[in-house]
């Protein structure tokens, strides 16, 4: 005879046979079946009588921690930059003002304009166009990103203007 049973994490149904006995993974995700565990707060109920253990866990915590940390600790609180708080303002009003504010390609955040820069190339003319697609010197725009300092380079819109020319069939 046939046992079924519902995979808690993908809800699949898992047929198993008596022979064999039940999974103790998932055939379709292979998470572990009787690993789904569901945690519960007590913040209703003031007489748990888990707390007692819960605070005797959390002192000797403490005191572990206590021992591992200098004295200028900020009573267990991650230490805080001020001045990267508030350069996030400036930095918020600064792409604000950006024309264009592409996103990092690395984290998502958005890129700070850092400049222009001109760029003397020797351009390449391909043979199915029969001229180059850009003309030199050709201008860029440098971003920068203020999160993980990645740095990206895009042609400028006159740069990109000229692009489309050259590449637009002539009639």
């Amino acid at each position: 005879m046939e046992e079924q049973n519902i995979c808690p994490w993908c809800y699949t149904e898992i047929v198993w046979d008596e022979e064999i006995g039940p999974e103790k993974h998932c055939p379709h995700c292979e998470n572990e079946l009787s690993g789904y565990r569901t945690m519960q707060f007590g913040i209703d109920r003031p007489d748990d009588d888990n707390d007692e253990s819960w605070e005797d866990e959390e002192e000797v915590q403490e005191q572990a921690d206590s021992e591992e940390t200098d004295d200028n600790s900020n009573g267990g609180y991650r230490q805080v930059n001020l001045s990267w708080l508030a350069a996030e303002e400036t930095i918020r009003q600064i792409t604000d003002s950006q024309d264009e504010a592409p996103e990092c390609p690395t984290c998502r955040e958005y890129m700070l304009e850092a400049g222009k820069q001109s760029i003397s190339l020797q351009p390449t003319v391909h043979t199915v166009t029969g001229r180059a697609v850009i003309q030199s010197p050709v201008e860029t725009v440098t971003y920068i990103c203020p999160s993980c300092f990645q740095v990206s380079t895009i042609l400028s819109q006159e740069a990109r203007d000229q692009m489309l020319a050259l590449l637009a069939p002539k009639e």
